[in-house]
């Protein structure tokens, strides 16, 4: 019995170890891949190419729990400030233009705690 319960408190320490509560599979390379086809239509405007769309899927897929989204929501900000001339109105669109559900907005003035 002894043997049984050290075996468990060893196996909760490697799961523990391998997998970290709270930390976030979203990187933000991930996001910046994803979302690279989107530049385009965050600075021109118009109409979001369907690679643009597959990539705010792949966003949307991969952000499965809080703390994915929230890294992603501030990958997503700091790329967003990266770009001067984004349009902030058509960043907050698309993913409705892209009928993809995205739990957190488009933008470089998002909280992304809330």
């Amino acid at each position: 019995m002894k043997r049984a319960v050290i075996s468990v408190f060893v196996m909760l320490a490697m799961f523990q170890f391998v997998v970290k509560q709270g930390q976030a599979a979203v990187t933000c390379k991930q996001v910046d891949d994803a979302l690279a086809a989107c530049v385009p239509y965050l600075t021109n405007g118009g109409v979001p190419s369907t690679p643009c769309c597959n990539g705010v899927g792949e966003l949307r897929n991969s952000a499965v729990t809080t703390a994915d989204r929230q890294a992603a929501c501030n990958c997503v900000k700091q790329a967003a400030a990266r770009i001067p001339t984004i349009k902030e109105d058509d960043a907050a669109t698309l993913p409705a233009k892209c009928h993809v559900q995205v739990d957190f907005p488009i933008s470089k003035n998002t909280n992304c705690e809330e």
